[in-house]
């Protein structure tokens, strides 16, 4: 009976003061929703710039790097103290370039756990030349097909067809901005020429433009088979494998489990880039103090107001009392009051921050290949 007469005495306080209860609860809608949104904001630039990285940058990349030195090799083969030894203008000679056998290669890393698609490339230095105009840049040798199950690189082409260079034993894939530095367009021709002096003119059979302004300002792509002719290497050698595993965050594991299995240098995507993951993680935690301080900042709104609730009730408490009830029923009907408040203003931000979330990601953003937030 009591408990009864503790709700409906505080649901006639939240009636009899509704102006003061709708501003306690919109004070915990405000801090819910900027808590939703902020959370849901954050988390999404987050999953944006991993997907902008990763539509250029494998999770784990295979190449040939310099081998170990042993520019020391007369002080292991003569280790005894007494013996005196001089070695003059020592060098680390690698004997062998890119990787040998990139198809065996393949093979035996298809079946290593979480590795979900890969790619063997031929990346070099060369000059584009347009008449006087010369620049530098990279060309990358590729497979369009497994290229595009990596990257999606397909989608980013704005003019022409990524899958010609397939079809065509000439045809060139250019990034936006390196056409623009050399006043070049769609089908028209330009000439390449490796650090050896190999030259050979290509035909511009596609335009790409990714979300990195600096690869769309220097690379293009032809068929790994006629960068191999390029370089006078045969259909077994490349100078990367790039890889991606079905969780970009195991790809430290991954690329340990394929160590062993290969005898080049095996490398994830953290390694060469812990800037941008500690930059990443620490937005999330920015996020989370803004956010936990819009939620304290409204609790502290709560109390205020439940406070002079209390404080403009002392008559009706004296009164409760004299009627029989007990402390614990004075602080019941107030905790319910508060419950109240508490769980409709969080019902109410929880729907209002999902709906700003949603209607944030219509409004219009055109940057870095981005039309939306």
């Amino acid at each position: 009976m009591i408990q009864s007469t503790n709700f409906k005495v505080a649901y006639s306080h939240l009636t009899s003061r509704f102006k003061q209860a709708l501003v306690a609860a919109l004070s915990v809608t405000f801090g819910i929703s900027m808590y939703v949104f902020m959370n849901g904001f954050m988390t999404g630039v987050n999953n944006a710039q991993n997907d902008m990285a990763f539509s250029t940058l494998a999770h784990v990349r295979i190449y040939n790097d310099l081998p170990e030195d042993r520019t020391n090799l007369l002080v292991r083969h003569y280790p005894d103290a007494g013996q005196e030894v001089h070695l003059r203008n020592p060098h680390v000679i690698q004997y062998t370039e890119g990787i040998r056998n990139v198809d065996q290669v393949l093979v035996d890393i298809a079946g290593t756990p979480h590795v979900e698609a890969m790619t063997a490339q031929v990346n070099m230095t060369v000059f584009f030349r347009n008449g006087a105009t010369q620049v530098s840049g990279q060309l990358a040798g590729i497979a369009a097909s497994e290229e595009d199950a990596l990257f999606g690189t397909a989608s980013s082409v704005v003019e022409g067809s990524w899958y010609s260079l397939d079809q065509q034993s000439d045809a060139l894939v250019m990034g936006t901005g390196l056409a623009k530095r050399l006043g070049l367009e769609l089908n028209d021709r330009v000439v390449i020429t490796t650090a050896d002096g190999v030259a050979r003119n290509m035909e511009i059979t596609g335009l790409v433009e990714t979300t990195l302004t600096s690869l769309d300002n220097s690379k293009a792509f032809i068929a790994i088979n006629g960068a191999r002719q390029l370089l006078g290497k045969n259909r077994s050698y490349a100078t990367d494998i790039q890889i991606n595993v079905g969780d970009y965050n195991r790809a430290e594991e991954v690329a340990s489990s394929l160590e062993p299995l290969v005898d080049y240098k095996v490398e994830s995507w953290l390694v060469a880039n812990g800037q941008w993951e500690a930059g990443s993680v620490l937005r999330s935690i920015i996020a989370l103090a803004v956010s936990f301080t819009i939620l304290l900042v409204a609790g502290f709104g709560i109390y205020n107001i439940m406070n002079m609730t209390v404080n403009e009730k002392i008559k009706e408490i004296a009164i409760l009392k004299a009627m029989g009830f007990e402390g614990n029923d004075i602080v019941q009907i107030f905790l319910v009051q508060s419950l109240i408040i508490g769980l409709l203003g969080g019902l109410v931000g929880v729907l209002f921050g999902a709906g700003v979330s949603l209607a944030v990601i219509h409004i219009p953003f055109e940057v870095a290949g981005m039309d939306t937030l």
